[in-house]
């Protein structure tokens, strides 16, 4: 453990958070009719949570790459006989924003972001599908008895209706799980259906696709870690943050921070010493509310201790480390008349100890889990289950109650293809939310989508092992890890219901709020997007 919290505290003065895409393109159809291997293998293989694997002979098969994200390569133009582990460069975003002003994978590619793409004649495509030794005439090679794929009919023999982006979408997603030897032409089709400023289909298509290749290029982790949530400073008036034009546009966020707040504000009435443990605080949005209200109280005010986690990834949407944060709400508090301290923690959620939450005697703590528990590794990630750890340290600080706010997936040890189509679903219904709600040309929310949702989609569909940060569980298995842990349910007011379905009344009507066994679902049509429950 490198990190140590800081002794730095903040105290009241009265002491009281286009494409790229492979030249090396194996054309279907054309003059000529190709007949393929049954059981033609390549040599690339992929596997779901042990890491990828693949051969020299395939990365250089496949080497283009889609440039569709601010964080691609400033000239996409990859090497033909690249490493596997080559990572992704980041470029200019505004200088990547002004190149691709359509915001279209099917807009002509620029000489400068595409790779080349040969000319193929037949005996190319022969060395490639079968090698440069095969003969592909002779009786006893493997081939598709009596099937041909012409220009006109491989959609309909591998059962993909012309026009159906979502069929198109999958495919491409079941031919990278089985590394099917039509899955560059597959991918292909989806390069010319998908568009970043198109209907919500087109869009998440284009972030699927954008996984896809990192995923069989090796790049997802660095195009991850390269695509931050930019924060412009507090008192700028002429730009809005990405992750502020989100919270506006969509009641996600407001809906876990206000379900939240308001079991915790239940929970610590009457207390004169409450300590907030927020596993990560990001800008901080969350509490400043939270200080006014405690502000308000009648009588004595309380004294407000705040605990602030979050590791090094997050400076770069905040413009800077903790600090920042501890001294904006210092300076609510202060204006509000609470006494408030805060304590940062720069580290990863799985790397906090006890040592670093500097728990004093009498005070009423509560632990504060908004969309950060399922970024904890368990034990399908390595040997050390810290999800489970850091849950059985918080009920040994005896908090008033914990909240848990996350969103309602299954993507943690699910299989590539399972997952991949768990993707699909759950962002389809995240798409369409903010398509009602923004203009589809606008270019705010298509830097918003890019750089707050497309990473995790990358993530999702490009990475595995310990590379892969985005790890939902549904409320079930929360339920089960947070029982076993020792915590049982503590339900959410019905004046925090109220509040919400108010708060639900200046959105579309698609939104659904539904409460079960104290626990609130917040829903898209019939699709379960975040679940907010409290424990104690």
């Amino acid at each position: 453990m490198s990190t140590q919290a800081s002794n730095r505290s903040y105290g009241y003065p009265d002491n009281t958070q286009i494409p790229y895409y492979d030249g090396n393109l194996v054309p279907v159809g054309g003059n000529g009719t190709y007949y393929m291997p049954k059981n033609h293998d390549d040599g690339h293989h992929i596997s779901s949570d042990d890491g990828l694997q693949t051969s020299n002979s395939r990365a250089q098969g496949f080497q283009a790459q889609y440039c569709t994200l601010d964080s691609s390569s400033a000239n996409c133009v990859y090497p033909a006989h690249s490493s596997t582990s080559s990572q992704s460069q980041s470029g200019s975003p505004q200088s990547q924003q002004e190149s691709h002003s359509d915001h279209a994978y099917g807009s002509s590619p620029s000489a400068s972001c595409v790779t080349h793409v040969p000319s193929w004649t037949l005996k190319d495509l022969e060395n490639v599908m079968l090698g440069p030794d095969s003969d592909i005439g002779s009786p006893d090679s493997s081939l598709l008895s009596g099937t041909a794929l012409h220009e006109n009919n491989w959609r309909e023999l591998l059962g993909i209706k012309t026009g159906d982006l979502r069929q198109v979408i999958i495919a491409c997603g079941k031919a990278v799980d089985e590394n099917a030897w039509y899955m560059d032409a597959l991918m292909s089709e989806l390069r010319q259906m998908v568009s970043v400023s198109g209907e919500p289909m087109q869009r998440l298509g284009a972030y699927m696709l954008e996984g896809l290749i990192a995923r069989l290029s090796f790049t997802g982790h660095a195009l991850y870690k390269s695509l931050k949530c930019k924060e412009p400073v507090a008192t700028s008036s002429e730009l809005m943050s990405y992750m502020h034009l989100l919270y506006d546009i969509c009641p996600f966020f407001k809906f876990g921070y206000m379900s939240a707040n308001g079991a915790i504000a239940e929970a610590v009435k009457g207390e004169n010493f409450i300590h907030i443990i927020d596993f990560q605080i990001a800008q901080g949005s969350q509490w400043m509310t939270m200080i006014q209200a405690l502000a308000s109280r009648p009588g004595r005010r309380p004294f407000l201790r705040i605990t602030g986690i979050d590791d090094s990834n997050s400076a770069h949407a905040r413009g800077g480390g903790l600090d920042i944060v501890g001294q904006r709400l210092h300076s609510i508090a202060q204006s509000c008349g609470l006494p408030f301290e805060f304590n940062p923690v720069p580290a990863a959620s799985h790397e906090v100890m006890y040592e670093h939450l500097c728990i004093r005697p009498g005070e009423a703590i509560v632990v504060n889990f908004a969309y950060q528990l399922h970024h904890t590794p368990d034990e399908s990630v390595g040997i050390e289950n810290h999800r489970d750890r850091i849950l059985r340290m918080v009920k040994s600080l005896s908090p008033r109650v914990v909240t848990l706010v996350e969103q309602e997936a299954n993507t943690n040890t699910a299989p590539f293809f399972l997952r991949y189509l768990e993707t699909l679903d759950y962002y389809t219904a995240m798409f369409e939310a903010i398509d009602v709600a923004r203009p589809r040309d606008d270019k705010k929310r298509i830097s918003a989508e890019q750089h707050c949702v497309a990473r995790d989609i990358v993530n999702l569909v490009a990475c595995e092992g310990a590379e892969r940060i985005e790890r939902h569980e549904p409320f079930g298995k929360w339920r089960a890890r947070l029982a076993m842990a020792g915590f049982k349910p503590y339900p959410l007011s019905p004046v925090v219901n109220s509040t919400i379905k108010t708060l639900l009344d200046s959105y579309h009507s698609y939104y659904k709020l539904e409460e079960k066994d104290g626990v609130l679902y917040l829903g898209w049509k019939n699709r379960k997007l975040v679940v907010s429950s409290a424990w104690c």
